[in-house]
């Protein structure tokens, strides 16, 4: 039940959003870590942590946990404080990581767990894996090859704990895939099924959530993982994005996503939760609320009546043309200047057709790009912006629009009316298999902990 893809989302539909109000694109914001050439293999022991008290050697090498004879050392739950507490926009200090402690100890078990089932079915994860995993990450938020290292070496982070890190997600996912089997694809008849009480529901709410998940399985540590999902509450309310906390925090399978749920009827919920979400506004993040299994935050992104969404949507095209230095409207125009808005004009006479906006972008400003993706007309902002893009004829430049910092221009490609809340087969089949990947997932992280021989002792 997925909608279209987001719209005017991320740093591109800022540069479109943002320049009509003479704001400069902000630059690429801090990323995650790449696979490095030369890594060393996961079974080379860590480097303690960064930041450990030295007299380390002993404090760093201290056996916070024995899992299955594995052991998790001080170092390991200091290096992983550390990146999630930079992930998550978090001081990193003292007494912040020393709460993060508890539960990033719990992370590091259930993933020691989850990394011992994927060696013992021979699941390969591969340093190339891993490394295509972090230049993912770096291609998304704008960073060099190996950009990722080095700002997790100035932060005082090893880069082996974002590696490890990765290593186990990427495994995980693998066996959840093995373990469905023939169980994972929806069928043809699975899927009309879905269609068929979709279409039921038209016009019922239906809401755009995001969640954290933080399990509890044993009662004894509920208090232990309330503190902590408490605080990661406080962190959110201070401005940590949500989607980075899920990222890090969230221990569902959404969590590769961000925590997205999609949209999701009040019966998809939990009962707890679906009474929350009837109440909350957009934009709204929910106190922690005990459900079956654990703890969980959601945060209302957007409510809509089932089936019906009609939304005008743009392909667009834009071309930015930089000042060498900020504009004073107080003084005559630079040379270069007045020689940009000059080039301006000529574009808006001689473009007729997107090919030519683009390659205006590359030519004067190769790495910014012109096309930022789908834009939902509805929700372009400001509103000055909206009323130009609706009135552009497509395949013609829009007058040129000046700034502090340069001259912008935009060009509708293409316009057209779509039903976003229309549920798809593709759409279908997805919701359907992440909700299977969900329940496989916490299946069988139940199941290994069971069966498993852990030894929890008191940190030194």
């Amino acid at each position: 039940m997925r909608p279209a893809a987001p719209l005017l989302a991320g740093p591109r539909a800022r540069f479109l959003a943002t320049l009509l109000a003479a704001v400069t694109l902000a630059g690429p914001a801090g990323a995650q870590p790449a696979r490095q050439p030369g890594a060393a293999p996961a079974t080379t022991q860590r480097p303690a942590g960064p930041g450990t008290p030295q007299p380390a050697a002993a404090a760093a090498n201290t056996i916070v946990a024995v899992v299955n004879g594995d052991v998790v050392s001080r170092a390991d739950v200091s290096a992983r404080s550390r990146l999630l507490a930079l992930n998550a926009g978090l001081q990193v200090a003292s007494d912040q990581l020393s709460r993060l402690g508890p539960q990033v100890t719990r992370l590091l078990v259930d993933e020691k767990l989850r990394n011992q089932e994927v060696r013992r079915r021979r699941i390969p994860v591969t340093d190339d894996d891993v490394g295509e995993a972090v230049a993912d990450i770096e291609k998304r938020n704008g960073l060099p090859a190996g950009g990722l290292v080095t700002q997790l070496r100035r932060a005082g982070i090893q880069p082996r704990a974002l590696f490890d890190q990765l290593r186990s997600q990427i495994g995980w996912a693998r066996l959840i895939r093995l373990t469905m089997g023939q169980n994972a694809e929806p069928t043809d008849a699975d899927v009309a099924e879905f269609l068929r009480v979709a279409k039921g529901r038209t016009g019922e709410p239906e809401y755009q959530v995001s969640e954290i998940f933080i399990p509890v399985e044993n009662p004894a540590q509920e208090d232990e993982v309330r503190r902590f999902v408490e605080e990661v509450s406080r962190q959110l309310r201070a401005g940590t994005p949500f989607q980075v906390a899920a990222t890090q925090f969230s221990q569902a399978q959404t969590a590769l996503q961000g925590g997205d749920l999609g949209w999701v009827h009040k019966e998809q919920l939990d009962p707890e939760v679906a009474v929350l979400a009837e109440r909350m506004p957009p934009g709204a993040i929910s106190n922690p609320v005990r459900v079956a299994g654990g703890f969980q935050i959601i945060a209302m992104r957007a409510r809509r009546e089932t089936g019906r969404d009609l939304a005008t949507l743009l392909s667009i095209r834009q071309v930015f043309l930089p000042f060498s230095s900020p504009l004073n409207r107080d003084l005559p125009p630079t040379d270069q200047q007045r020689a940009q808005v000059e080039r301006a004009t000529r574009l808006v006479d001689t473009a007729r057709s997107c090919e030519a906006m683009e390659a205006a972008q590359r030519a004067a400003s190769p790495e910014r790009n012109a096309d930022p993706g789908p834009v939902r007309l509805e929700t372009v902002n400001p509103p000055q912006l909206r009323s130009l893009l609706a009135g552009l004829a497509p395949g013609r430049p829009s007058q040129p629009l000046l700034s502090n910092d340069g001259v912008m221009m935009f060009m509708v490609c293409s316009r057209e009316q779509r039903n976003l809340a229309e549920t798809t087969p593709d759409q279908a089949k997805q919701q359907m298999l992440r909700d299977r990947v969900e329940s496989q997932s916490r299946s069988l992280q139940r199941d290994l902990r069971r069966r498993a021989n852990i030894e929890n002792r008191e940190p030194a």
